[in-house]
């Protein structure tokens, strides 16, 4: 087994010990009492995770299928589609699948979206929903969900469907403060969890929504989740493996404070971009691809050195036993990306950094 501290790819997280032996427990019922308490603890701590007292539903399934159902679930006529990257192309995909009117707005790979853009789009056509990545994982681009929001709900009847699949719980996100809509996130990034659970919140205009949409399907039905959450609950047979994880990761995560979390990622993001910073001055020709104040918390994707491409950038840490990963889709070779987060330390960071300085300059 590797030591723990050299997996650094930006999803799926490594995963503490006790958290994968948590997954041995025997079976339980899915319509139990035993269920049912372990749930009700489970769903108190994620409404703190996620900052809300509005329900946090917990799905059997990867984060895609949560952004399929806030599709699905809340657009009434024609969707606004935010697109910096591959994951927010994700929420186009979905519409077009489903038989959803919708419309891109893209902007250049690397860079955010501005509340401005938004505007603007909003006035030249008529959106009920807009879609958006917080963290865009192939880019390390953090959009201002909180900006956005805004601008969307002064322009009417509009309802923000946002993924945040690698910043809840790395970043900071507060759904009932900044009057977030529909906010979806997966188990295998902050979360530190395996693969495999989705959770979202709905506030009540979404609810509402989801009431009257006749494409809301079945498995992500929000309504009928929603009901089985009244009771701790799913509405479907739920991974009960997951969920025993999911309880013993939520009681640490409480432990350690969801700011305290926040500040972890924070430091670990800062010391990654810093340490770019010192190559820089050190004669390397690398940078943070996502500009000053618009990088997530969570995973920093850097442009590789003339000569030299992600991918043997990436193989020369292996054989030094780390993970890191190359570039996404057809950046493959421009770019690395590291994923800082999940149960992580700067400590830990710093050894992989120190590794990568030597690869980098070799």
């Amino acid at each position: 087994m590797s030591q723990f501290g050299k997996f650094f790819l930006p999803g799926p997280t490594e995963v503490k010990p006790d958290i994968l032996a948590a997954m041995s427990r025997p079976m339980i019922s899915h319509r139990g009492s035993e269920i049912e308490t372990m749930m009700t603890r489970i769903d108190e701590r994620l409404q703190k995770v996620f900052r809300t007292a509005e329900p946090v539903f917990t799905v059997t399934s990867s984060a895609t299928g949560l952004m399929e159902a806030g599709v699905r679930n809340a657009v009434r006529s024609k969707l606004l589609c935010l697109i910096n990257g591959a994951f927010s192309q994700r929420f186009y995909k979905a519409a077009v699948n489903s038989g959803v009117a919708c419309d891109k707005l893209e902007v250049e790979f690397g860079t955010a979206h501005t509340p401005d853009m938004l505007a603007d789009a909003l006035k030249r056509d008529h959106y009920d929903v807009v879609s958006v990545v917080h963290s865009e994982t192939s880019s390390g681009v953090l959009n201002p969900i909180r900006e956005l929001t805004e601008v969307a709900h002064a322009s009417g009847d509009v309802v923000m469907v946002i993924d945040t699949v690698s910043s809840m719980a790395a970043a900071p996100i507060e759904c009932a403060a900044w009057d977030l809509d529909y906010v979806l996130t997966g188990s295998q990034k902050a979360f530190a969890l395996p693969p495999g659970l989705a959770f979202c919140t709905a506030n009540a205009r979404v609810l509402e929504r989801a009431k009257a949409s006749p494409i809301r399907g079945l498995y992500f039905d929000l309504v009928e989740i929603h009901n089985s959450w009244k009771k701790h609950q799913s509405p479907n047979t739920p991974g009960v493996s997951l969920l025993y994880a999911l309880d013993v990761q939520l009681e640490h995560m409480m432990a350690e404070g969801i700011e305290s979390r926040w500040a972890r990622h924070a430091a670990m993001a800062n010391r990654t971009w810093s340490w770019v910073d010192e190559q820089r001055a050190a004669g390397r020709d690398i940078r943070v691809l996502a500009p000053a104040g618009y990088r997530s918390p969570a995973v920093t994707c850097i442009t590789a050195p003339a000569g030299r491409t992600g991918s043997q950038i990436v193989a020369a840490m292996k054989s030094r036993g780390f993970v890191i990963t190359a570039g996404y889709g057809d950046k493959k070779d421009t770019m690395i990306r590291i994923g800082h987060m999940g149960e992580h330390t700067v400590e830990e960071l710093d050894v992989l950094l120190e590794a990568l300085a030597e690869v980098i300059a070799s």
